[in-house]
């Protein structure tokens, strides 16, 4: 069953996703029964018109060419017509030939959109080191864009094209009512399972809006959703080289958003929700998880403590691998707040799991053990950090260490 959201949903975007045989290696030979995202891997996303864009990037000082290209195209302040993504291949670490087959795949859009090049934004992810199959992915362009829709199915084929070890699809829209009663729509997709670390990580994210929006405005809502949301999601600690989320607003809706308006309020609280939602999916879909953590801390003596906590349980393989073994062992938990480089008194913190208080005034407290086996066999478990030393919080989600991360991991290329 397709999610009932597609990148498509607002008005003047289309979207279509192809084989070129990255995945799969002769597209003729496709078992369509198979996943879809088993053999897709170019995307494209498009407006009918020029858009405004804004954009935030991995952290790594190492990045892919695909996303150099991108990020000199939107720092130039022009507006754009889409976005191509490949998976399989992360288009990293391969020289100035990684740029120059960017260039021209962006290039052949460009030429079946009647567009300049400058217009194309480009993105890869997979496998780093390896050149792009450059012609693997021109030859299917011609058909990627004929074949670009706004119907919902085709829409789809977007999100599974840009998928790699994702075993789920990442799809979220809404619709606003702005201040006058009129409507703007926002929709999202993302790909990302493993290493996913902030400041973002191996994950695209794309979102399209109908919405007029200045390239200004547009690029501060972004950044503000992005910093509570993506940038709190971590499956493994490894920030990627690839990484991205970008927003399109092309204005079809006929509805202006003005900084400092109530509708601009009212969009920026939607496109945080909305990232949220995908941050959750980002850390739920890790590879080979099972299970959904939130850590969550409060009383902090400063926003940068807070954060520091939440991000060194997060990321503990003795906290994940025990969350997956479902054993309460929260001394580990205590550990990774201790050497978090916060500052604290370790006398005054308090833990629960779940429901459960496992720790107060930084001392074990016996507990039910049925409960806090009841606990950890939910899928989704909540960890809460309180440190009273002030009244500052922070959160972050991440999933537990299983058996199949390492298998995944251990044949990524293969």
């Amino acid at each position: 069953m397709e999610n009932e959201s597609f990148i498509t949903m607002p008005k003047g975007f289309k979207a279509n996703g192809v084989s070129a045989g990255m995945k799969c290696e002769d597209p003729a030979n496709i078992n369509k029964d198979d996943p879809k995202s088993s053999y897709l891997d170019v995307a494209l996303v498009v407006s009918d018109v020029p858009a405004s864009i804004a954009g935030v990037y991995t952290s790594n000082l190492v990045k892919g060419h695909s996303l150099e290209r991108t990020i000199s195209k939107i720092s130039s302040g022009n507006k754009v017509r889409g976005i191509i993504v490949n998976s399989k291949n992360a288009n990293a670490c391969v020289g100035a030939v990684g740029r120059e087959d960017a260039d021209l795949i962006a290039s052949k859009v460009a030429e079946g959109l009647g567009c300049t090049a400058d217009e194309i934004m480009t993105a890869s992810t997979g496998v780093i080191g390896d050149r792009l199959p450059v012609e693997k992915i021109t030859k299917v362009i011609p058909g990627l864009v004929e074949g670009l829709s706004a119907e919902e199915e085709t829409a789809h084929l977007a999100e599974y094209a840009m998928m790699t070890t994702d075993t789920v699809p990442k799809e979220v829209s809404a619709v606003l009512t702005l201040a006058d009663g009129s409507e703007v729509k926002i929709a999202g997709m993302a790909k990302g399972s493993g290493m996913i670390h902030p400041n973002l990580a191996t994950m695209i994210g794309i979102f399209t809006t109908d919405a007029d929006i200045d390239k200004g405005l547009l690029q501060k809502m972004l950044k503000d959703a992005v910093s509570h949301t993506f940038n709190r999601v971590s499956v493994d600690g490894d920030t990627s080289v690839c990484d991205m989320v970008v927003i399109m607003a092309n204005g079809q809706s006929g509805q202006k958003i003005e900084e400092g308006s109530e509708d601009a309020q009212i969009f920026s609280e939607a496109l945080t929700s909305l990232s949220l939602d995908i941050a959750r999916m980002l850390a739920s879909d890790g590879e080979g998880a099972t299970k959904l953590i939130e850590i969550e801390v409060s009383g902090a003596a400063s926003a940068e403590d807070a954060k520091l906590i939440v991000t060194s349980v997060a990321r503990s393989p003795l906290c994940k691998t025990a969350f997956f073994g479902m054993d309460a062992n929260c001394g580990r938990i205590m550990t990774a707040v201790g050497y978090s480089g916060a500052k604290f008194d370790p006398y005054k913190i308090d833990i629960d799991l779940g429901d459960l208080p496992v720790y107060r005034d930084g001392c074990a407290l016996p507990f039910d053990e049925e409960e806090a086996d009841r606990i950890l066999h939910e899928h989704d478990i909540n960890v809460k950090i309180m440190l009273h030393e002030g009244e500052y919080g922070d959160r972050m989600f991440t999933c537990d260490f299983s058996y199949d991360y390492v298998k995944i991991n251990g044949s990524y290329r293969s």
